[in-house]
Parts: structure tokens; sequence; C-alpha cells
């Protein structure tokens, strides 16, 4: 089995990389595995920690219609160059979080994918340059509020909410070009998604190398690199898992979003009070 690189929290919340045992007990790394983080002498039991989002990027980085049947289904042409878009770092949970599901939106949309880890610092870099600095890979779903996409006419709202990046559950060094993504939707044993990687109409060291042009990426940063056919709308309540082969699976469910309450602090100025 590959090594499965994770990012965990302990019981007292410390932060931790480490490598994921076949038992579940996680060997702690003394700083993240692409800065040559290494293995120390200790351990952590299933119950004392809590699996996170597998890095803390400094930013997230999306390709849109990368699959032909995926943007014929939306009615698009194929981008003669990677369409690029941006989510936050707020939007990312980890597996077996909840997706928040915005009083916004009348239809969000799960988008399964690959996601790409950078491992090294990467700017004007050629295609061959880029697969080096792609350190590993892990799973993604780029959850979309596709009403809001169509009425904004630009991405940031409908990819932007908290939540809205699930992450995971661990990174994997290698990967085959072969390998299948499938996404599922709740107990249906039959895939809404599913197509292999090598379908993709810019490979992803293509894609690093040409974001590259653009902005410099960091180490941590994490890539998405686009999403097959067969995206649909998602339903509080639900539950929807990503597979790749190779990697797992990412598991998640989705919730209604409440707003939070107004804090109030106790120095605030008061209606008919003196100021």
């Amino acid at each position: 089995m590959a090594q499965r690189y994770v990012r965990v929290q302990t019981v007292d919340g410390q932060v931790h990389y480490g490598l994921l045992q076949i038992d579940r007990q996680v060997r702690l790394l003394d700083a993240p595995p692409w800065l040559e983080g290494q293995p120390m002498n200790q351990e952590l039991a299933p119950g004392q920690y809590q699996l996170l989002a597998p890095c803390a990027p400094s930013k997230i980085v999306a390709v849109g219609r990368n699959y032909v049947n995926h943007a014929k289904e939306l009615g698009n042409s194929v981008p003669a160059e990677p369409l690029l878009f941006l989510k936050p770092t707020t939007a990312v949970i980890a597996a077996d979080a909840a997706i928040q599901y915005p009083s916004q939106s009348k239809r969000v949309d799960y988008e399964g994918e690959l996601a790409l880890v950078i491992g090294d610092r990467c700017v004007d870099c050629s295609p061959e340059q880029a697969r080096s600095k792609i350190w590993g890979y892990t799973i993604a779903n780029d959850v979309t509020a596709r009403d809001l996409q169509k009425s904004d006419g630009q991405w940031t709202r409908a990819k932007g909410f908290d939540t809205f990046c699930p992450l995971g559950p661990w990174i994997v060094r290698e990967l085959s070009p072969g390998a299948r993504l499938q996404t599922f939707l709740n107990d249906d044993p039959n895939p809404v998604q599913s197509a292999l990687l090598q379908e993709m109409v810019f490979a992803p060291d293509v894609i690093v190398s040409y974001i590259s042009q653009v902005m410099t990426l960091l180490p941590g940063d994490v890539v998405l690199t686009g999403t097959p056919e067969g995206i649909g709308p998602m339903q509080v309540g639900d539950r929807v898992r990503v597979e790749i082969e190779g990697i797992g699976y990412l598991d998640n469910y989705l919730i209604a979003r409440h707003p939070e309450p107004m804090q109030t602090h106790s120095d605030d100025f008061v209606a008919g009070s003196n100021p």
C-alpha cells in the first residue's frame, strides 16, 4: 500500500503532519513532508487525533472544463488554454465534515476532482520542470452553486462559499494516469461520475506549468484539475463520496447553512446611552 500522508489535530489542539499506518496509528513528522519532514519517535492512536484536510494551502487554483464531455454537458466549448479560477482557503474542509448548503442558492452541485499538492516553489516552469514540482495527489470536491455561477457571470461566489472545497483524506506520492475517478451519492452503487484521469484535456504538468506563468505556486498549494461529466445537484441530508483509484475516497455530507449569530461586546455602543 502506498504511503498515506495526513494532517491531524490532537485532542489538545496541536496540529501535525504524519504517516498513516495500516492500523490507523499516525507516525508524526517534524515538518510538512514536502519540506523534508522526517518521522519522529511519536505515534498517535486512532482516538488521539482528528483527521484534517491533508494540507493548508496558501491558495487553491482550479481548472474549469478540463474534460471534453463535461464541457459539452454544460453547453460549453473546450477552452484552447486552461481556464483558471481561484477558491478561497476558507472553503477547505476535511473528509467526513459537513458541506453547508447556503440559503442564496437553489442548486448546489458536486464536482469530483483530482487535486495536486505542490511541493516546491514553482514560477515560470516548463511542463517538464512542473512535473517535479507536483509532490503528491489527493481528492477534492469542487462544490459549486450552479445557479449563482450562471446568474453572476463569473465564478467567485458560486465556488467560494465556506465548506465548498472538501479535500483529502490523505496525500499519496504516486498515481497512475489510468486511475479512475468516480462520484457516488448516498447509497446508490451506480456512480454519477466516472472517468479516467487520462481523459483530461490538459495533463497535470501542463496545468501546473500554465499556472506558474501567471502566479507563483508555493509548497503546500493545491491545484484542482477539473471534473468529468455527470455533475448534478445535492440536497441537504445527502452524502457524497468521491473515489480515485490509488488514493481512496473523500466522503462528506450536506447540512443547511445557518448564519452565525451577531456577536455583541460589553463596550459596544448602546442606543440611548451617552458616548
